[in-house]
């Protein structure tokens, strides 16, 4: 039994990293969730800021577990956040039966923006002009825009940070608009489809 546990990674010694399938092939390289990016826990304490695009290295759950960190009075809290992400994946696991690695790689695919609009200014006239979203930008989006969604949800409710992260990832790997990382991104595609 040891050695078995000792050969195969599972997240919080629970969630396999095996047949995790990214559905999108863009984003495949962007989001970590190979086997030799598996780890125990989603906290490595790598230096992933050093260089650019080092952080694509990062394990996805650790990428969810720092953007979980913000707000002044949350800065810096990685163990807290890191417990926080343990329920919400418990969470999901009841929701859907499925394994929540896969439900979370699923809710980045479904909430990264595809198009996005960005300012051309040029003496005073500031216009806006759609531009395709890189697959990495997609994948940060997707993360930054979950976190934010179950943030707001529990903002002064009764519902706990983790209940309403797991909502989100959930609503939104489904698509479903009342998730707030969907609304957001139907937004922005919104916006720059009328910028064209």
């Amino acid at each position: 039994m040891a050695t078995d546990f000792a050969n195969d990674v599972k997240l919080f010694g629970k969630w396999s990293y095996d047949d995790i399938d990214i559905g999108d092939m863009s984003v495949s390289d962007y989001v970590a969730v190979k086997v030799n990016d598996a780890a125990f826990l989603p906290h490595t304490a790598g230096r992933y800021q050093v260089k650019r695009f080092r952080k694509a290295r990062c394990p996805i759950v650790e990428r969810l577990v720092n953007s979980m960190m913000f707000h002044g009075r949350n800065n810096g809290k990685k163990l807290m956040a890191v417990r926080i992400i343990e329920h919400a994946f418990e969470i999901i696991h009841l929701l859907t039966d499925e394994n929540p690695i896969q439900v979370f790689v699923k809710a980045i695919v479904a909430a990264g923006p595809r198009e996005d609009s960005t300012r051309i200014g040029a003496a005073g006239i500031v216009r806006r002009q759609a531009v395709d979203v890189s697959p990495f930008r997609r994948v940060n989006q997707a993360i930054y825009l979950i976190s934010i969604g179950a943030r707001e949800a529990s903002f002064r409710t009764i519902k706990t940070i983790a209940e309403c992260l797991a909502d989100e990832i959930v609503n939104a790997s489904k698509g479903s608009s009342s998730s707030y990382a969907i609304k957001k991104k139907d937004e922005l595609e919104r916006v720059a489809k009328s910028n064209r």
